[in-house]
């Protein structure tokens, strides 16, 4: 196929709430700068995760529900392109779909946001903590088992707004969210990866195609950053050597130096009873190798029986 220079309609797919057009708009204004002339229009979607609010992701089928209706649009050619905060994107993509771009990524970490307390530590015994995720919920039961940890969905605003009716002291959320929409003033405190480990390509947007349109692979190019790309890259490869999915307390988070990567992952019980980690080092031009490395040392010290019993009994918990 013979790749025009410059497109001349590109029509991006993205989820209504508020966080997800902002990343949207952000993906539009940097293909609006680099091709002036083209049409570029957001076809705004509700998709079935923002839909099912009164149950965890985990037991409705997990993040996939925020991308099922936006690959419909690219399947049935009402969009080119879809955006996506990339830890939403199952790690098991393959055709018709591919990731054309991850783009640099923003603050990868877990953020505190509470009215009345600085840091966890403060929490009183009893106080209840609101996470949307298992990965959050398991490290923060390890370390404060004295904290009642609560189910909390919804959008960001949504979220915040629990948090001030006073249903939560305290709530986690990514801090990349809250800074993309102006709310970072609500951080308390930034989680750092040793407390709370992130979860595989937090705070990077992804953007998604249909694996055959090569001409829209080659308009998004320029977006995509090598660095951000190697982690995320080590990151997934953890989350698809194990089954990952919102089923299972996973993280994995990966940095760049001078080529290399340094990566640590972990896998827990719900509980934070038992918490598995791993890590190691390799060149990031052999990211994905890296990825499948730590995943096999997790599953040498016994990941593979957390895993089966989570994944056979997902709503046990």
């Amino acid at each position: 196929m013979t790749v025009s220079l410059s497109p001349s309609r590109l029509v991006i797919a993205t989820r209504a709430s508020r966080l997800a057009l902002w990343q949207a708009q952000h993906v539009r204004d940097r293909l609006q700068a680099l091709y002036p002339e083209c049409d570029i229009q957001l076809l705004d979607m509700t998709t079935r995760g923002d839909q099912i609010l009164d149950r965890t992701l985990s037991k409705i089928g997990g993040k996939g529900l925020f991308v099922k209706e936006l690959e419909t649009a690219l399947l049935d050619g009402r969009a080119h392109l879809a955006v996506h905060s990339l830890k939403d994107v199952p790690v098991d993509l393959g055709p018709p779909f591919a990731l054309a771009a991850i783009m640099a990524r923003e603050d990868p970490f877990d953020a505190l946001v509470s009215n009345d307390y600085p840091r966890l530590e403060d929490l009183p015994a009893g106080a209840v903590v609101g996470t949307s995720s298992l990965r959050r919920e398991a490290q923060l039961r390890e370390r404060f088992p004295h904290l009642r940890v609560r189910p909390l969905r919804g959008n960001l605003d949504t979220r915040l707004a629990k948090l001030d009716r006073g249903e939560y002291a305290a709530i986690i959320l990514a801090a990349a969210g809250l800074r993309r929409l102006g709310l970072g003033d609500r951080i308390r405190a930034v989680l750092p990866a040793q407390h709370s480990l992130p979860a595989a390509g937090q705070g990077a947007l992804g953007i998604e195609i249909m694996a055959d349109r090569t001409d829209v692979q080659a308009w998004l190019s320029p977006l995509a950053c090598d660095r951000s790309t190697a982690c995320a890259l080590a990151e997934r490869a953890v989350s698809r050597a194990l089954g990952g999915s919102c089923q299972v307390p996973l993280a994995a988070y990966a940095t760049e130096s001078g080529g290399r990567l340094d990566l640590q992952a972990l896998v827990a019980e719900p509980d934070g009873s038992r918490v598995l980690r791993a890590g190691a080092q390799g060149a990031a031009a052999q990211a994905e190798a890296l990825g499948a490395e730590v995943a096999q040392a997790l599953l040498e010290q016994g990941a593979d029986v957390i895993l089966a019993r989570l994944l056979a009994a997902p709503d046990a918990h």
